[in-house]
Formats: C-alpha cells, structure tokens, sequence
C-alpha cells in the first residue's frame, strides 16, 4: 500500500503545483504572523476545511505541522502535504486525536515551529469549531491565529464541506486576524464554548461585506 500511495501522489502534488503557480494572491495582515515568528513565538494558524487548498501560499517560511486523517485518503494527503514542505501527525476527532494533538505540541515546542488545524474537520459539521486547536495552543503555549482563505472564482466537490478548489489563473484572498492566546486555567466547558464561539465569529468577520471591497496589500 505505501508503494502505491507514493506513486499516487506524485501526479497530485505536481498537479497542486500547477494550479497554484496560475494564482494571484492577496494577503492582509500578514505582517502580525511574520512579526511574532521573527520574535520566536509559536502560532496554531485556524481555518475552515473548505479552504485548506492554498494553503502553502500561508506557509511561506514558515515551518509548520498539521494534523491529518489516520483513513487512507489522509495518507494520501499527508504524503502530498509532506512533499510541499509541511510536517504532518496522524488522528481525528475519533481516532487518536488528542494523541495526535500532543505528538504535534512536543514537536512545536521542541522545534518552535508552527501548526495550522482545519477546525471544522476532518468530517464537520462545516464551519463549526471543535476544541483541538485550543488544547493545542495552551500545549504549546501557542498563539491562536484565524486565517481565511478565499479563492475566487470557484470550483466546489460536492462533499461535506463543498470543498473549493481554486479556477486557475484566478484569485485568492488571505486574511489574518489579530493572534490571542487561550488561558490553560480556563479550558472547562465555559471556557471551551467561548473560545469556539471568538473563534467562529472572527472567522465569520474577516470576510468583508458584501459590496465592500477590502484595500490590496500595498
């Protein structure tokens, strides 16, 4: 099997190289994640399952590790993440996850590197937040940082979370929201539901409104 899923992904990986090097991209507040990386701080970037295609476009410089599916499609997708320069930990909500959320804290601290969890994944529901990137940013002594990325025009799977790929030569719009840091003392169940309820709301408002252009990066 893992003969076959390193062949499987060389054509994914060039095909995602493909389609991303056609992408225009457009990033605000960029400069408060390179700021706090150039300080040595540790981030926990968050964002929906939707929009993790162009996610190397986040990743830069950056050192990053992620937390995918232990299903054989993870596989394929860590082998895929792992060739374009990210560090990958295997579980789920259901199936090793907090194992998986403590390997990915050691590996931070340890390295000072960086981590980015789709908080809505791997199986939804969409746009909802689980805990994971929580315990992981009080783990690590992480900051957490909202990210939405946004391309446009669209492709959607027809799959739980309408997965969008971007329409090459297109755009992409990433944003940033200001970093905060959960309080380890506070991660009852309070604390959990506000920080899934900060979280959610600053997702839902780094998208500008409709009919108000947001300014291009200067």
């Amino acid at each position: 099997m893992r003969i076959s899923l390193v062949w499987a992904a060389a054509p994914f990986y060039y095909l995602y190289q493909a389609v991303c090097g056609t992408l225009r991209f457009h990033e605000r507040n960029r400069e408060s994640v390179d700021g706090l990386d150039r300080a040595g701080e540790r981030m926990v970037f968050c964002l929906w399952h939707d929009e993790l295609f162009p996610l190397m476009r986040v990743k830069r410089n950056l050192d990053i590790v992620t937390v995918v599916s232990p299903s054989r499609d993870g596989e394929l997708l860590a082998r895929v993440l792992e060739r374009l320069g990210l560090r990958t930990v295997r579980g789920s909500s259901t199936r090793g996850g907090m194992k998986a959320l403590l390997g990915a804290s050691r590996l931070m601290k340890r390295e000072g590197i960086h981590a980015c969890i789709t908080v809505d994944g791997p199986m939804g529901p969409r746009h909802k937040a689980k805990d994971g990137a929580f315990f992981l940013s009080a783990h690590a002594d992480a900051w957490i940082v909202p990210v939405r990325i946004l391309p446009r025009p669209v492709f959607h799977l027809p799959t739980w979370d309408r997965f969008k790929i971007p329409v090459p030569f297109g755009h992409v719009d990433i944003y940033f929201a200001s970093p905060w840091k959960v309080d380890p003392d506070k991660l009852d169940d309070s604390g959990l539901i506000s920080a899934r309820t900060r979280l959610e709301q600053e997702l839902e408002e780094l998208v500008p409104s409709p009919g108000k252009k947001s300014k291009e990066p200067s």
